[in-house]
């Protein structure tokens, strides 16, 4: 996959995000993905392989943060390696405004990404 290429579908990605389109999203996974999310128990966060534990993680945050919206996104592109950068803003179900600024480190095999791995800084309005 050539950088123009792999710069679009970050971009799909992102676009799909915000309007919480998971068959959107997961067109550019590959079956084997892993995603490491920004929370959990481990140092990575929460790891989830497979697109169906990925779709599982995904759904739960959009139904967590119905109005959840990814804006101020930008992209970079290096052979098989990315980085995104995005901010993430919604209210969860329990009332809580969320803004966060957040980056994704991507890798990308065989036209497909093979490896999300996010990591977010989160304003605190206290």
């Amino acid at each position: 996959m050539d950088r123009n290429d792999a710069f679009s579908m970050l971009e799909s990605i992102t676009a799909a995000f915000d309007r919480h389109d998971l068959d959107g999203i997961f067109e550019h996974f590959a079956e084997g993905a892993i995603y490491e999310s920004p929370r959990g128990p481990e140092a990575w966060g929460q790891r989830y392989v497979g697109k169906e534990q990925i779709r599982e993680a995904f759904a739960g945050r959009f139904s967590g943060i119905p109005d959840v919206r990814y804006q101020q996104d930008s992209h970079f592109v290096d052979g098989d390696r990315a980085a995104s950068e995005w901010t993430l803003s919604g209210t969860a179900t329990d009332g809580q405004r969320i803004e966060v600024r957040g980056c994704d480190l991507w890798t990308i095999r065989d036209g497909k990404i093979a490896r999300k791995d996010s990591y977010w800084k989160i304003r605190t309005t206290e």
